[in-house]
């Protein structure tokens, strides 16, 4: 019989392989029809595994193409299409030459139709900031945002404006090419104008949205970047069709069908899960506690949650929002006997670490003490990864080619 561990992780690991980019691909390129010249533009963790299907299904329909992803996430030559490699979550000169090389290509090819693969991590894989704004403006913004604890709506309602593609305007850009842009969400809801900050899509945010949200954290600009804030993106295209081909509930739906088949009664909480990470921990960890006298449901169950927390960093330590929910779920579950929480990015990156997440049990608080940690000290200096790395609990999947929010599982039996 597995651990309550294991059956964690084996439920993780095949819900992420049903949310791959290849199959989704395929199936939707099965009634698309592309005529005359084609380029192919695929941005995001996903881009390449996106890309690749596309090439293997349309074969030489595609003219040309680019591949804008994260370091280390080619996996090799495709025919015909030019890979860049960029920075995440924060652009850099790479992020900026690799989608000027896009626009310049599409321009000088002129086609008939743009095939635009997108995925979660496309906000800073593709950009190109207006005149008068420096990538170091928003690297800095960027980063400011990312630590302020303000949701991915907030931060993308600032980054379009500062940005040349993002928020419909590189719809608006090739305003007489019919694009049909193919998403992976990585957004809650699956909001089409937040998911890689809407390159392709109209903008429901507005510039009152976009200046509330630097307000409301305490951002201090320039007032040359007030400004260009300011002024407002397309709100309306005619030239695009979208369609959503993999998100978090979907992999919601699978941990449930591979819990189920492991012998858990499943059910999915929600798949908008939108807070602190740390708050996610210790709720979850109350209704395991509540899971002592069979509710909400009868054991053996498995609780299911999609979604995507925030940190506000305070300390000075590594970790991500996974690792995070997890220690905190692990010190307020102390003591329970029976119960195991996995929290992981479904794109197998937590943070700006090496780790997809954290697998942890009601004994994981008393393993770190018997080792000399104090799991609560490293909670409040946000070094999540540290603490779980020396109690041995960070699962670490590498790339997955995929990327549909955060998938947690919560265990009792």
């Amino acid at each position: 019989m597995n651990t309550i561990k294991e059956d964690a992780r084996y439920i993780i690991e095949r819900s992420i392989e049903t949310v791959l980019p290849e199959k989704a691909v395929f199936n939707s390129l099965e009634s698309l029809h592309l005529p005359g010249k084609t380029f192919l533009l695929a941005i995001g963790k996903a881009a390449w595994r996106m890309a690749k299907a596309a090439r293997e299904k349309l074969g030489q329909s595609i003219t040309a193409g680019v591949i804008i992803t994260k370091y280390g996430h080619v996996e090799g030559d495709i025919p015909g299409i030019d890979s860049f490699e960029a920075g995440h979550p924060l652009p850099d000169e790479n992020t900026i030459a690799a989608t000027t090389k896009a626009l310049e290509m599409i321009n000088a090819i002129n086609p008939d139709s743009i095939l635009f693969l997108i995925s979660g991590g496309g906000s800073a894989l593709f950009e190109k900031p207006v005149e008068g704004v420096t990538l170091d403006d928003l690297v800095d913004i960027n980063n400011r945002l990312l630590r302020s604890g303000a949701n991915i709506v907030e931060i993308n309602a600032v980054r379009k404006r500062l940005s040349v593609v993002k928020g419909g305007r590189f719809a608006k850009m090739f305003a007489q090419t019919t694009i049909h842009s193919l998403v992976l969400s990585d957004v809650l809801g699956d909001r089409l104008d937040s998911i890689a900050s809407g390159p392709a899509y109209p903008d429901s945010s507005t510039c009152e949205d976009a200046l509330s949200t630097i307000d409301r954290y305490g951002l201090v600009l320039r007032p040359e970047l007030r400004e260009i804030l300011k002024i407002e993106t397309p709100h309306l295209l005619s030239n695009v069709q979208t369609r959503i081909i993999g998100s978090v509930g979907r992999a919601c739906e699978a941990a449930g069908v591979f819990a189920k088949e492991l012998g858990y009664e499943p059910m999915i909480l929600t798949t908008t899960l939108d807070c602190e990470a740390r708050d996610a921990g210790s709720f979850l960890a109350a209704i395991a506690r509540e899971e002592v006298y069979d509710r909400p449901l009868k054991r053996p169950c498995a609780i299911i949650l999609g979604g995507e927390t925030v940190v506000p960093v305070r300390g000075t330590g590594l970790g991500g929002r996974n690792q995070e929910l997890a220690l905190s779920f692990a010190i307020a579950s102390n003591g329970l006997d029976n119960v195991a929480l996995a929290s992981v990015g479904t794109d197998g990156t937590d943070g700006p670490t090496d780790a997809a997440g954290a697998i942890v049990d009601g004994g994981s608080a008393r393993e770190m003490i018997e080792r000399g940690i104090d799991p609560y000290i490293y909670l409040l200096d946000n070094d999540s990864y540290h603490a779980l790395e020396m109690s041995g609990e960070l699962l670490k999947t590498g790339p997955t080619g995929t990327n549909v929010n955060d998938l947690v599982v919560l265990l009792c039996r």
